[in-house]
């Protein structure tokens, strides 16, 4: 997500992951606002792969996407 503030106004991530070649790559994480973690998976340079995990607000899982 190159040119995208990598957090929000209050100082909390909005994700964490590193890239390859200016695209996502490796395990990513995507943060709500309230610093809570909303999704979870890994990018092969910029394509989702594998499982993908979504959360609820109380860190309960939800859904499990397959991108494999």
């Amino acid at each position: 997500m190159l040119g995208v503030d990598p957090f929000y106004d209050n100082g909390k991530p909005r994700f964490k992951g590193s890239y390859k070649n200016n695209e996502m790559h490796g395990f990513w994480e995507f943060f709500r606002k309230d610093g809570s973690l909303m999704r979870s998976g890994s990018f092969d340079e910029g394509k989702q792969t594998g499982v993908w995990k979504t959360f609820d607000r109380a860190g309960k899982l939800v859904k499990e996407t397959n991108f494999s």
